[in-house]
C-alpha cells in the first residue's frame, strides 16, 4: 500500500507539473501622473485617477456616485494566467463597498469580495458561480488573486484573498471547475462603492501560468 500510494504521487508529479508565474504587466502608478488615468487602462465607467498619500501613488475611484464601476487592463489572454490587484475599501455602519477582479474582461470571471454577505464569491459574467466564507477587515489593503489554470479536463479557476500584514495562503480561497472556454480578453478589476467612500487600487499585476 505505502508503495501504491508512494507511486500515484510521483505519477501525479509528472503529470500536473509545478506552475510559476511570468510577469506579463504591472502597474503600481508610481510612474504616472496625478489626476489622471494611465494610458494603457482602459476605463469601461467611472471616474478614476490616479492621486498620492505619503509618497504612493495609487488610483482612485470617487464613493459617489453609487454604481458598478470597472476598468481592463493587461494583455488579452484566457488560460493559465493569473491577475492579482490591492484593493483599499472600507464600510460604514451596514453599508460594504463591493469589489473584484476578473480575467476574460466583462463576460469573464470575476473573484468579488461581498463583505455585507461574508463572502468571497465567483462569477462568471453575471451569473454567480460559487462562494466560500469570508472573514474581512474593513480599513485594510485587501490582496486579491484570481488564475484560470487548462487541463485535459477543463478549466479550474481559483482565487486567493489575504489582507495587509497576512502573507499570500499557499490554498485558494475559492475554486471553481468549468467545461466552458473563457473568454480571450483583458483582465479587469471593479468596485461598488456602497460604503461612500473612495476606493483605492494599486499593485495591478498579470501574469502567466507556465511549467517549471
Amino acid at each position: 500500500m505505502i508503495m501504491r500510494s508512494l507511486f500515484t504521487l510521483i505519477l501525479v508529479t509528472v503529470l500536473i507539473p509545478a506552475l510559476h508565474a511570468e510577469a506579463l504587466y504591472t502597474n503600481d502608478f508610481q510612474k504616472a501622473e496625478l489626476n489622471s488615468v494611465p494610458d494603457d487602462l482602459m476605463v469601461i465607467e467611472g471616474q478614476f485617477t490616479v492621486k498620492d498619500k505619503d509618497g504612493n501613488k495609487f488610483l482612485e475611484l470617487p464613493g459617489a456616485p453609487l454604481d458598478s464601476f470597472t476598468f481592463l487592463f493587461g494583455p488579452r489572454e484566457s488560460t493559465n494566467i493569473a491577475v492579482q490587484a490591492r484593493i483599499f475599501a472600507t464600510s460604514k455602519g451596514r453599508r460594504f463597498t463591493v469589489f473584484d477582479v476578473g480575467l476574460g474582461g466583462l463576460g469573464g470571471y470575476k473573484l468579488r469580495v461581498a463583505p455585507a454577505k461574508k463572502q468571497i464569491e465567483l462569477y462568471r459574467g453575471d451569473t454567480l458561480k460559487t462562494s466560500a466564507p469570508l472573514q474581512w477587515s474593513t480599513g485594510k489593503w485587501t490582496s486579491l488573486k484570481l488564475q484560470i489554470e487548462k487541463s485535459d479536463a477543463g478549466f479550474t479557476i481559483s482565487g486567493k484573498l489575504w489582507q495587509e500584514g497576512a502573507e499570500e495562503p499557499k490554498e485558494p480561497s475559492i475554486t471553481f471547475s468549468d467545461t466552458e472556454a473563457p473568454p480571450r480578453e483583458r483582465a479587469s478589476v471593479g468596485a461598488m462603492p456602497y460604503s461612500g467612500d473612495p476606493v483605492l487600487f494599486d499593485d495591478l499585476i498579470v501574469s502567466r501560468l507556465v511549467a517549471k
